[in-house]
């Protein structure tokens, strides 16, 4: 009851400030102070396809194509293993993320990418559904996004030693995981937006395991509620963060396994066609069927580690002519 309570008032408090936000003049709120009661799209709600791990809802360009690298370090806290002998996290690696995305028209993008953690390869597919508009005929944006991942791991790694059990089969299918999410964002004004990302993941492939604190299993499908904002200092230059709640009791208040919400807090600094994301996060994984459900770090004990997203973006086809 706690946790319908907490995100109804999260949810209440949000779409409250949209509908106050709302009754207030559009045209002196959006990109510009001369702009018209059209139905012009509201344009950069963010300014690249990801918030810092949660993405956003904008898509890439038709013709185009979005290189990307992101990196998380080890944790800066001695008391997660990092500290000065591990120079706060900066010997370490937790995970890196080499990506690829392609516009296949403005609102579709596709994309693959390969992580570190668990050699995790991922196809992605976002589609962008509505765009919020100038005059606020549309009031959100919104998206549909879906990952599936795959992990080629030895079965040694992959099964955390359950190959051991004869009457165990082994099966190809177990190593993928899903992720299927709705990205609903609203730009208050230049400097201000907002999302919220319910998302539904399911995995194959879980550890038989039950919360002693609690008697809760361990279960393939998680539900969980993202909430990311960007508040724009000046207009290359913002505060970016975002942080999912996970709805699964095997997760609370686990002594023996212990799991932790994923948040990260950090900077957009956007330079021409390079966007930067210097940030800080509990989070070892990148992609979100990995550090949803598998965040096990704790800000409190210093398990946040510093990381980077890096993103670039190609136009592959030829200038349109004028």
């Amino acid at each position: 009851m706690m946790i319908s309570k907490k995100a109804s008032i999260l949810i209440g408090c949000i779409f409250l400030g949209s509908f106050l936000h709302a009754q207030d003049d559009m045209l002196s709120m959006l990109d510009s102070p001369d702009a018209k009661k059209t139905h012009d799209k509201v344009s950069a709600t963010f300014k690249g396809t990801k918030i810092i791990n949660m993405q956003s809802t904008e898509t890439v360009k038709k013709k185009t194509m979005d290189f990307s690298v992101a990196h998380r370090f080890g944790n800066i806290g001695k008391q997660s293993g990092g500290g000065g002998h591990q120079l706060y996290g900066f010997d370490n690696s937790a995970d890196i993320r080499i990506g690829f995305d392609f516009g296949i028209t403005d609102n579709l993008t596709l994309g693959i990418g390969r992580s570190k953690q668990a050699e995790l390869i991922d196809g992605l597919v976002k589609y962008r559904i509505l765009n919020q508009t100038t005059d606020n005929h549309i009031p959100l944006s919104l998206a549909i996004y879906a990952d599936m991942s795959y992990s080629p791991q030895d079965a040694t790694q992959f099964y955390s030693g359950m190959i051991q059990d004869p009457s165990f089969k082994q099966n190809d299918i177990h190593r993928f995981a899903y992720t299927t999410q709705l990205l609903i964002a609203r730009k208050f004004g230049w400097r201000f937006s907002m999302q919220l990302t319910p998302t539904y993941q399911h995995r194959n492939y879980i550890l038989a395991s039950v919360n002693a604190d609690n008697d809760a299993i361990e279960t393939n499908d998680l539900l969980s509620m993202g909430v990311g904002f960007r508040f724009m200092l000046t207009k290359r230059f913002g505060i970016i963060g975002d942080y999912y709640y996970t709805f699964s009791d095997y997760r609370k208040n686990n002594s023996i396994n212990p799991y932790y919400n994923p948040l990260a807090l950090g900077f957009e600094i956007e330079t021409g066609g390079h966007v930067f994301h210097l940030n800080f996060t509990n989070a070892s994984g990148i992609i979100e069927n990995n550090y949803i459900p598998n965040t096990t770090d704790s800000w409190l004990k210093g398990g946040y580690k510093f990381g980077f997203n890096i993103s670039r973006v190609f136009t592959l086809g030829g200038k349109k002519k004028h």
